[in-house]
């Protein structure tokens, strides 16, 4: 009950974005990555990882598809990312997650070890046929999923996840500076193509920061 109730708080707080080529596409509400990640873990164990590690460090599908087995550390408890595009390549933390089982990396990183027929490659996500995961594949696996948990058109191409967790973390009220770190951006202005506030929001924080000093 705590958990949906922390969902409807992010939830109400999240605004859309202003008009762009990138803030066009949306994002997931809480809500929404939750039914997502449950069916991702019904239909696939490797799905619910996929979805999962995309979401939580923010990477385009080549880059999850690009994880190899030496990047998780589990012991540490850390992922190496090698971004593309011009952003930053990271190490960071896997996070578990007691209050969301769906939400704990580490649980499903270790599921899928598990699971995981050995093929020859140091690939982290393998296709059905062994080696590395296409881009493409990702692509069809996460459409089908998103179709059937009935997301618009709009919110149905992968990168949606980068674009939630940005829209999460800034809800949040996670500072701009750590926001940049997480997405990997190299630039602030990268991150800020992400934030939307309206006069109300900006009226009311003006009004704690008045309260605040006097």
């Amino acid at each position: 009950m705590a958990a949906k109730r922390q969902v409807i708080e992010i939830e109400s707080r999240i605004q859309p974005g202003p008009k762009s080529n990138r803030s066009s596409m949306g994002f997931l509400s809480p809500e929404e990555i939750l039914r997502v990640l449950k069916i991702a873990r019904a239909r696939s164990i490797r799905d619910w990882c996929m979805i999962l590690l995309a979401y939580r460090h923010g990477l385009r599908a080549s880059e999850v598809c690009g994880l190899r087995l030496p990047d998780i550390d589990l012991k540490a408890g850390s992922i190496t990312v090698r971004r593309l595009k011009g952003s930053l390549s990271q190490t960071q933390p896997l996070y578990p997650h007691r209050g969301v089982p769906l939400l704990d990396e580490l649980n499903a990183l270790r599921a899928w070890l598990r699971d995981r027929e050995p093929d020859g490659s140091d690939f982290l996500l393998t296709s059905q046929k062994g080696g590395k995961l296409h881009r493409s594949a990702f692509f069809r696996v996460f459409q089908s999923i998103a179709e059937a948990v009935g997301l618009p058109a709009e919110k149905r191409h992968p990168h949606v996840l980068k674009h939630s967790l940005a829209s999460h973390l800034i809800a949040g009220n996670v500072n701009l500076a750590l926001v940049k770190q997480c997405l990997g951006h190299k630039s602030i202005g990268s991150t800020m193509q992400y934030v939307g506030t309206s006069d109300g929001q900006a009226a009311e924080a003006a009004q704690r920061a008045m309260m605040g000093l006097y």
